[in-house]
């Protein structure tokens, strides 16, 4: 499903984060920025040893931050890597989490990275419920998106799993976008 947000598209779909042909792919990652299971996990094993070579190098990453690679063996060619936090139930949960997809976007900025995919951050192994997840990723992305118009053009949710799937669309719709035609899903 697309979206028409200022000059911006945003894709909801479901797939494979790692077979993405957007230039850059958003890793959920932990804080060292090594490879572990989920989408980290699934990135490393795509992207090849070099990408893990090239996180060492960054001094890890601090919750809510985000950092940029090569992508190596991936389609894509940078991986940003970005830490969520762990679900506590605090209102600094949603606050961090926002602040992965605005520092992943802004870094698209400054490397003028036209299309992006994001996985759905922190809701893995990390605990953070989806359609709460789904909410402010939605909101972070739009707010983004009408601030800094057309940066990037195309952000790209890949869902894992239908539930993911609804949860991103739902979250989309009840910000008030209406769908712009079907793309995957």
């Amino acid at each position: 499903m697309r979206f028409s947000v200022a000059q911006a598209v945003v894709e909801v779909i479901r797939g494979d984060i790692t077979k993405q042909d957007t230039e850059a792919v958003v890793n959920a990652a932990n804080r060292r920025l090594a490879p572990g299971g989920g989408v980290a996990g699934a990135i490393h094993r795509a992207a090849g040893p070099e990408l893990w070579e090239e996180c060492k190098q960054l001094g890890g990453c601090e919750t809510g931050e985000a950092k940029i690679t090569k992508g190596y063996r991936l389609p894509a060619k940078y991986v940003i890597h970005t830490v969520g936090p762990v679900y506590s139930g605090s209102p600094q949960d949603a606050r961090l989490l926002a602040s992965c997809y605005q520092n992943s976007l802004r870094i698209c900025a400054d490397h003028h990275i036209r299309s992006v995919s994001f996985p759905a951050i922190s809701t893995g192994a990390f605990g953070y419920p989806l359609r709460e997840a789904a909410r402010v990723a939605a909101r972070a992305v739009v707010d983004h998106l009408r601030q800094h118009p057309g940066s990037p053009e195309l952000v790209r949710f890949v869902l894992f799993g239908e539930d993911a799937y609804q949860a991103f669309l739902t979250a989309f719709k009840q910000l008030g976008l209406s769908p712009a035609g079907n793309s995957g899903g």
